[in-house]
């Protein structure tokens, strides 16, 4: 072998392995996300599941900021969704019970007269707001989150 077809041969095999390394790289861990609702006040309408991810997307009252965003019909007072393949980080779930199925939270004077629920928060009131810090959590593996829904 000359040197030129030397040179080609040993650049030729450099980039054929960078190119085959590089399908060999390991992907990022990536898991499903399963939450379930259970003792809702009757089965009108929908539930929609939104996931957020990052940091003051919570408070969104019109939906704006969320990440990922599914509905599930209501039976037997309850209700379960799956996000499936999402990266290992910090989540945090918004659940509205959508009884007239328009996608907003219908409000009273002040107060939401649907039900809402979030992750990590049992009760809500204005001394107990809920933002994206109090209601995420991380995701390290295939995870089942059970979310109460809050009725005033």
């Amino acid at each position: 072998m000359s040197h030129l077809n030397r040179t080609c041969f040993y650049l030729s095999s450099i980039i054929l392995l960078i190119v085959l390394s590089s399908f060999f790289e390991k992907a990022p861990n990536r898991h499903n996300l399963t939450i379930s609702v259970n003792d809702l006040k009757n089965n009108v309408g929908v539930l929609q599941f939104t996931l957020y991810n990052k940091d003051g997307s919570i408070p969104d009252e019109y939906f704006e900021n969320y990440h990922l965003q599914l509905s599930s019909a209501i039976i037997n007072n309850g209700s379960r969704v799956t996000f499936e393949n999402l990266p290992e980080g910090h989540y945090a779930i918004n659940i509205l019970h959508d009884e007239n199925e328009d996608g907003k939270i219908e409000k009273g004077w002040i107060l939401p007269v649907e039900g809402i629920g979030f992750s990590n928060l049992q009760s809500i009131n204005p001394l107990n707001r809920p933002s994206y810090k109090k209601a995420k959590f991380e995701l390290k593996r295939d995870t089942t989150v059970q979310i109460k829904i809050i009725y005033m």
